[in-house]
């Protein structure tokens, strides 16, 4: 063993290193091979954030309706995943000139999605830099793998930024495949509501068509969805 510590610590001509430049080649190494595992480990998440990105950007240039500006800024409801023309996700059932701010996976919790800072805080200030006459926040349905903790201090955080504006929230629906945690989430959202003092829309009785996997809307889940948050927004 004294032998190998040798090696490690002489250099070709003769002279020993110091010790501590060998335990810095070591710990260099270790940290490079971890930083290699983690890539390997992350790269499908990476490739998925990157076409949620895309895709999102794609739904914002889509504009959709006429009169007071709407703010919608949700999941991968509002960006229309799964639909053949991403262009007809639920909100352009709103009557409005409809401005979507959609991010697949993402939630109100910080830890909803692995896609980094994409939560609705994270997105409020962007969105509603055009200014807004309404805005709804719609999702939950990833918010079912967040901590209660987690969920409750991201409803507060993007209600807290947008307190200027008219904010409505509108909650999950009873996707099969994310219940029965959609009906925790929809319970949180409607006491930070109330706690906030912002209009709360439940769907978590709503019937809905479903993709196969029981997740995403197919079009007539999504003509249903944004018509009955049309009509819950008149009464």
């Amino acid at each position: 063993m004294g032998d190998v510590g040798i090696s490690v610590g002489t250099s070709r001509s003769g002279s020993r290193w110091p010790a501590r430049i060998g335990v810095l080649l070591v710990l260099v190494l270790a940290s490079a091979l971890s930083y290699a595992v983690f890539e390997r480990a992350t790269s499908e998440d990476l490739s998925r954030c990157q076409r949620f990105a895309l895709e999102s950007k794609e739904r914002q240039v889509i504009v959709t309706g006429a009169g007071r500006r709407i703010v919608v800024i949700g999941d991968s409801y509002s960006a229309g995943l799964g639909l053949d023309d991403p262009a007809r996700s639920w909100p352009r059932e709103l009557t409005g000139e409809v401005h979507v701010f959609g991010f697949s996976g993402s939630g109100f919790g910080e830890d909803a999605s692995p896609c980094g800072r994409v939560s609705y805080d994270d997105r409020a200030a962007r969105a509603t830099r055009g200014g807004a006459d309404l805005v709804v926040l719609q999702g939950g349905l990833n918010d079912v793998f967040s901590s209660e903790a987690q969920l409750r201090d991201g409803v507060r955080r993007v209600l807290e930024r947008l307190h200027a504006l008219h904010v409505v929230v509108v909650g999950p629906v009873p996707a099969p495949r994310r219940m029965p945690g959609a009906t925790k989430v929809d319970t949180v959202l409607a006491q930070e509501c109330e706690r906030a003092g912002v209009d709360y829309i439940s769907m978590i009785d709503l019937p809905l068509d479903y993709l196969e996997g029981d997740l995403h809307l197919t079009q007539a889940g999504h003509r249903a969805f944004g018509a009955a948050v049309a009509t819950a927004l008149t009464e």
